[in-house]
């Protein structure tokens, strides 16, 4: 039987976002109940980089694609998931290179953001020589347990090397029950088009490789 890990945050009122800021909350109005139609219908007013969330280039660079141009298959492949909740901080080359990382991989990185429920201001990030050395590597991927990939990094270079090298980015997964190893993974963005990002379901299916 194939176990499935459902890594998506709920979408909520009162839900974790970036730095706290009061205009990133999704707000989510009844605005039909059955007390005046024969139907329930509910409205959403929701930032596309909210929860878990697939990022196209144009987040960083003007001229970059937008949602519609990252082809579905490329976000429905297998994964890899490395275990580095042993790092403070950011993720570095040498944090990485244990790993054996290998070219064409979509790697998720499970850190201690994962065993936090609220935004840490301090939460573990890709640096920027971590994100050089994916580079080189030639991953395809690379989805991390924070809403953001990076921090305190003028300039956003952990964002930017990446798109310029064409590598995906998934941001807002929670990994906490999901040991380190190799998965399916299905992660669906909402079908936006002309944005830069846009809300996943992303689930891991263990035992399944294609």
């Amino acid at each position: 039987m194939v176990k499935i890990y459902d890594v998506s945050m709920p979408i909520m009122e009162g839900m974790p976002v970036y730095k706290n800021k009061p205009e990133k909350q999704p707000k989510i109005r009844v605005v039909q109940d059955f007390d005046t139609a024969s139907a329930r219908e509910s409205r959403i007013d929701l930032d596309v980089h909210t929860g878990t969330h697939v990022d196209s280039p144009l987040h960083m660079i003007p001229d970059g694609g937008t949602m519609e141009t990252l082809p579905l298959e490329r976000l429905v492949r297998p994964c890899r998931v490395l275990d580095c909740t042993d790092v403070s901080g950011g993720i570095t080359r040498k944090d990485l290179e244990r790993f054996d990382i290998q070219a064409g991989e979509f790697l998720l990185l499970k850190t201690k953001n994962s065993f936090k429920d609220e935004f840490d201001f301090e939460f573990i990030f890709l640096a920027e020589d971590g994100a050089k050395y994916l580079v080189e590597k030639q991953v395809h991927g690379v989805g991390i347990d924070a809403l953001g990939v990076e921090r305190s990094q003028p300039g956003h270079p952990t964002h930017k090397n990446l798109f310029h090298a064409d590598i995906l980015i998934i941001e807002g997964l929670r990994l906490k029950e999901v040991p380190e190893g190799k998965y399916f993974m299905v992660a669906a963005p909402i079908k936006l088009v002309n944005t830069e990002a846009a809300p996943a379901r992303v689930v891991l299916l263990e035992g399944v490789s294609s």
